[in-house]
């Protein structure tokens, strides 16, 4: 949603709340004039009968206000209503803001001279041109090649090589671990058979030699351990940063219409970075590890086993399968019965963190109890399932208990037939007994794999998916034109354009539109009326359905995109700010192979009104902007995002609500520096604060994706009293 949409509905669901104290911050500031013209009036209709506080820097939409305090450095300098503040307009400063907010000169003659020049210039800007251009598209083919499970698994082998002398070494040492369990059950079942030995002084040798036996594997399993896992893990983890590396230098190649699909959100990009990645380090590392380990074990048990006692072992390898079974289902079964709890419990944790991180919001409706109710019945699902399980799990953890003690007593029947024909004794019963017992659990053990081996197979698949795909939009196209400089020249001819997550949304259809270089261009218009997509168009965050964008009289596709990005700079209406130093943030739009001087920092602070504030503060230009910027306050943020502009020089400046969060001294301060950066620069401005545009060479007024009106701020005021830009004027200048 945009802004002006988002601050709407947070209005209506403060009005629908019926409440004696209404709190509304900037509550109307993301609004167009017109919607915020019948925003404020449900507003003052809901203030009615009601304790109402405003915070605002349109001083419009408290002019009805019973009483205005204006606040200055954390004093109250003058309180009173609108007309009381307004008189004495000379030494007030209410009254300077009001002035610095007018956009409509009072003087008559200025509107007759208006229209004087309107006539003149009228040819000029009553139509604009239309052009039906066709070029050559550099876009590569965006199609995904298919992947398979097993040609992903050998590419991410492939990865893999630059460790190969691991690789060796850990395979290496997992064959002996494999090793070592069979040796440990042949030990353990000649150790029990010493004690039927009727002689003490037989058992006693026996019992020593068997002991230093124990305690020497004891050692050799730990060299052997730290072998295996520590060449595994370094494969691993060199892979994970490796298989990340590459996916995030790729998907911040992709172009912008990929992010905005609800599967490339934020948190599932994130969640790919991070799970995706350390499951593929788990599958290489681990499950390999433990594969190679098991497979060797296995084999040595088996032939082990029949070389001791082939009898026994036959009717072992008959009822292993049981024996298998019968662990693998209380291992998968207890594994699953957790992870489906903890999916059951996502719901609730999912409200949980919601409630606790809009606390304010929760605590500000006293939502509370509605809170807790919600939570109640989203654990009522899960408590419906954790019953379902027990009784699951009772009926079968409780067969295979049975079914395996049932094949213990099997062995022990047939063994004691064999013992009692004579075929073998004692000692090869019980090694055969825990050898083959002791492999079943092995097996098992890698049976629980199968689940962690499809989801990293899924993994894989999914990391190769984004390594191979081709960006719709590609910003390194070798082929690209390199500009070395921009004058600016900007033309639309007939586009056509959709939102690639909203294709059946025509958002224009026929537009053109041309800026002139080294000119100011302002976009006025309704919310959703196409002002910020110009801004996207001509940063090629998107590309058209058909028609052309130019710049200079080249097709924007045959640009090498980021070359081109070096001559734009763009503020947003809600700035992004680094985790960072203010003085990172300010160069962040420098290339990094680019030096800048600590005066050129400052320069372009001085310029956005950033230097003073900053100044002031204890640790200057290298104090800590917070996660997101969130140490400093809306104002601040955009200031810095417009010096951070104003450092990179560039040849084109794009302004979308640059000053919609500044208070109006801070915003005349930061205009008047916009102005002078915006000379003999091309600029194209965003706004709904009309103060802020009177003085751009053109200003086009939108609406619903069309150009209605276009020419200067004078021009546009003589169309009256019919002119769309003449009654967004009158609507400001003349708020109730």
């Amino acid at each position: 949603m945009s802004g002006g949409q988002k601050q709407r509905i947070a209005i209506a669901r403060a009005i629908i709340k019926s409440p004696r104290i209404l709190l509304l911050d900037e509550a109307t500031s993301a609004l167009d004039t017109a919607s915020e013209r019948v925003v404020q009036e449900a507003l003052d209709n809901a203030s009615i009968g009601r304790t109402t506080i405003i915070v605002a820097h349109r001083l419009s939409t408290i002019r009805n206000a019973d009483l205005i305090a204006l606040v200055q450095n954390g004093q109250v300098k003058e309180i009173g209503s609108h007309n009381e503040l307004i008189k004495n307009q000379e030494n007030r400063l209410y009254a300077s803001l009001v002035r610095l907010q007018q956009t409509e000169k009072p003087a008559g003659a200025t509107i007759v001279s208006a229209q004087q020049s309107a006539n003149r210039d009228d040819s000029k800007h009553t139509s604009i041109p239309s052009f039906s251009i066709e070029a050559k598209s550099t876009v590569k083919n965006a199609a995904v090649p298919s992947t398979s499970g097993e040609g992903s698994f050998k590419r991410l082998l492939a990865m893999n090589l630059p460790e190969w002398k691991q690789a060796t070494l850990g395979c290496i040492g997992a064959i002996l671990v494999g090793g070592v369990q069979p040796v440990y059950s042949f030990v353990m079942g000649a150790m029990i058979s010493v004690y039927f030995s009727p002689s003490h002084d037989e058992i006693k040798k026996k019992t020593k030699i068997y002991t230093l036996a124990f305690l020497g594997m004891t050692f050799i399993t730990l060299v052997l351990n730290v072998l295996q896992h520590y060449n595994f893990a370094v494969m691993g983890e060199r892979l994970t940063k490796r298989v990340r590396e590459r996916m995030l230098s790729k998907i911040l190649t992709f172009e912008v219409g990929w992010y905005d699909k609800e599967q490339n959100s934020t948190a599932a990009i994130c969640s790919r970075l991070a799970d995706e990645a350390s499951v593929v380090r788990s599958l290489v590392g681990d499950r390999m590890s433990l594969f190679i380990q098991t497979i060797a074990g296995m084999t040595i048990a088996c032939m082990v086993g029949l070389v001791i006692a082939w009898r026994m072992s036959l009717v072992l390898f008959t009822v292993q399968p049981v024996i298998i079974l019968c662990l693998y289902c209380k291992r998968v079964l207890l594994k699953s019965m957790s992870e489906k709890s903890i999916k059951a419990q996502e719901e609730s944790s999912k409200l949980a963190a919601e409630a606790v991180t809009n606390l304010r919001t929760v605590t500000a409706f006293s939502s509370q109890a509605r809170i807790l109710q919600m939570l109640k019945e989203a654990q009522e699902g899960p408590l419906r399932e954790s019953i379902r399980q027990s009784w699951f799990a009772g009926i079968v953890l409780g067969t295979t208990n049975s079914l395996q003690s049932c094949t213990w007593a099997l062995f022990f029947w047939y063994g004691g037939y064999l013992m009692a024909e004579g075929n073998i004794g004692a000692q090869a019963l019980f090694q055969t007994f825990v050898l083959l017992s002791s492999n079943g659990l092995v097996i098992a053990d890698l049976g629980t794999m199968t689940k962690d081996l499809a989801r990293g197979t899924d993994a894989v698949s999914s990391v190769f998916a984004t390594l191979d795909r081709y960006s719709l939009i590609e910003p390194e196209d070798s082929d690209g034109y390199k500009p070395k400089k921009i004058t600016g020249h900007i033309e639309m001819c007939e586009v056509d354009l959709a939102y690639p997550a909203r294709p059946n949304v025509i958002i224009f259809k026929g537009f053109s539109i041309t800026i002139d270089a080294g000119k100011s261009t302002a976009l006025v218009g309704q919310s959703g009326s196409g002002k910020s997509t110009i801004i996207g168009l001509i940063e090629r965050f998107y590309d058209p359905l058909s028609g052309v964008i130019k710049i200079d009289g080249r097709d924007i596709r045959s640009y090498h995109l980021k070359s081109l990005r070096k001559h734009i700079s763009l503020v947003s209406q809600e700035p992004t700010l680094f985790s960072g130093t203010i003085r990172e943030n300010i160069a962040y739009g420098v290339l990094a192979s680019e030096e800048v001087d600590e005066s050129e920092i400052i320069e372009a602070a001085k310029a956005a009104n950033v230097h003073s504030f900053v100044s002031a503060l204890k640790d200057g230009y290298d104090t800590w902007c917070g996660d997101r910027g969130l140490q400093l306050s809306g104002g601040q943020k955009q200031r810095i995002a417009i010096a951070r502009a104003i450092l990179k020089n560039p040849g084109v400046l794009l302004l979308d609500e640059a000053t919609s969060a500044l208070d109006s001294q801070s915003e005349k301060l930061v205009q008047d520096a916009l102005e002078r950066v915006m000379v003999k620069r091309t600029s194209v401005v965003v706004a709904h604060r009309l103060s802020t545009i009177q003085n751009c060479d053109a200003i086009v007024v939108l609406d619903k994706g069309k150009v209605v009106e276009k020419g200067t701020h004078s021009s546009l005021l003589a169309n009256r009293p019919c002119g769309v830009y003449y009654s967004l004027v009158r609507s400001v200048n003349h708020h109730p």
